[in-house]
């Protein structure tokens, strides 16, 4: 078994990066919204900051929380989802209109912590298993051998050793006996917000249950492989480092937090104002039970973003605005931004659709005058019809290569200004297409 895990200063490489790293990094993902990168690397940065601090002033000094404000499509939900994946923090999004107020049908907004923590033991398990993959491997081969030769000798378990590591057994079908990972009872009714579940509370007096299957030896290492693994790590041990990384460094991302608020000239949304009232102990910080333990939320960093089309953010209430002190408008794309979005990230929109016709035997090459052909047919239906941001071109693109995804075999296609308007012309001009095709 492994021991308690020793946690660095730091914490995770991701943490370290000054904010001009981060910046950096989401340039290589996201196109413009410079404003926006810098507040939330600021904001990853202070957490590497605070835990550099003599223990005692740690405690008081808090995330600064961000608000994100913009119409949908322009980076918010990519910019956190990024940030989190390059500080290999715990990260969960939300949606505010998911939620309901206490003693409502519907999930309470503590769902948000045990969601976080849950996300946090997923991430230290799998680190978990990486450092015990080559004994896990070695244990899955000798009950593989179990299963091919039941009983056989020294010298046919070698012989049969020798096939399988020569690959040649990959196809063979077996029957093994493996955890049955089938939920054996629902939840019970009423608890599921509190994340109990029948299967866990008697886990520790009733044993796994086991079933046989019939697997082919290439998915049968997998499965046992992952059951040897599971054997190898400590799940106490896992699930105190998941509440450690939940409470130090996660991210938690709510979108549609205008939805949950109202002005005064329509009138008060009780409900929503109820949401943002369970929220607020949430932000400003509190503890919650999860099933790893108690979580408190007091340095998690908590992201919002709505587009504030009809609302703004003083409507929210006085309290809610006080916890989200850094506030972030992010810019409407223009057709130089998606010119650059469908050419620049390393795994650009025109990328990914090249590489798939690939596949089929077709060579697509876009032309820079179908870029800008694109781009600016975007641009146009966007402020035409309603603004999606960057959304708007995996609708345009599908549009212009829906018969160039359709054949087989096409050879080299070239997407070009005459390509593009050939197919989007008339679409564009006609309002009632427009809205329904793009």
């Amino acid at each position: 078994m492994s021991s308690d895990l020793v946690h660095t200063p730091g914490g995770g490489d991701g943490f370290s990066l000054t904010p001009l790293q981060i910046v950096e990094e989401l340039d290589r993902h996201i196109i413009g919204q410079s404003k926006a990168k810098r507040s939330v690397a600021v904001a990853l940065r202070n957490h590497y900051r605070r835990r550099q601090l003599p223990e005692a002033l740690q405690m008081d000094v808090t995330p600064k929380n961000i608000m994100m404000i913009g119409p949908t499509g322009v980076g918010k939900t990519e910019i956190a989802r990024r940030l989190a994946r390059m500080a290999r923090a715990p990260f969960v999004k939300v949606e505010a209109t998911k939620f309901t107020e206490v003693g409502y049908v519907g999930r309470d907004v503590d769902s948000i912590v045990r969601d976080l923590v849950q996300a946090s033991y997923v991430m230290v398990e799998n680190e978990m298993k990486l450092q015990v993959v080559d004994s896990a491997a070695a244990g899955a081969k000798e009950r593989l051998l179990d299963a091919l030769l039941p009983g056989g000798s020294e010298e046919g378990r070698a012989r049969m050793r020798a096939l399988l590591d020569s690959g040649q057994l990959e196809d063979r079908e077996i029957e093994l006996e493996v955890a049955d990972d089938r939920p054996a009872m629902g939840m019970i009714p009423g608890m599921e917000e509190m994340g109990v579940n029948l299967q866990d509370m008697f886990s520790g007096v009733m044993p796994k249950r086991r079933r046989r299957r019939k697997l082919k030896v290439s998915e049968a290492r997998r499965v046992l492989a992952n059951e040897e693994a599971d054997k190898l790590i400590d799940h106490d041990a896992i699930g105190r480092e998941a509440v450690y990384r939940a409470e130090n460094s996660g991210i938690v991302f709510i979108d549609e937090i205008d939805k949950i608020a109202s002005d005064d000239n329509s009138g008060a949304d009780v409900s929503g104002e109820g949401v943002q009232r369970d929220l607020l102990p949430i932000v400003e910080g509190t503890q919650v039970n999860t099933r790893y333990g108690q979580v408190r939320t007091d340095h998690v960093l908590f992201i919002a973003a709505g587009a504030f089309s009809s609302v703004r953010p003083s409507d929210l209430i006085p309290e809610l605005q006080g916890r989200f002190p850094i506030r972030v408008e992010l810019e409407e794309l223009t057709s130089a931004d998606f010119q650059r979005i469908l050419t620049q990230p390393q795994h650009s929109l025109t990328r990914q659709y090249t590489e798939l016709l690939k596949v089929d035997g077709t060579e697509l090459e876009f032309a820079d005058d179908g870029i800008e052909a694109i781009a600016g047919y975007a641009e146009t239906v966007n402020r035409e019809v309603e603004d999606i941001g960057a959304r708007r071109l995996h609708t345009i693109l599908e549009t212009v290569l829906e018969d160039v995804s359709f054949g087989y075999g096409l050879g080299k296609v070239t997407v070009n200004r005459e390509f593009v308007e050939k197919k989007l012309q008339g679409i564009v001009e006609d309002d009632d297409l427009s809205r329904y095709i793009l």
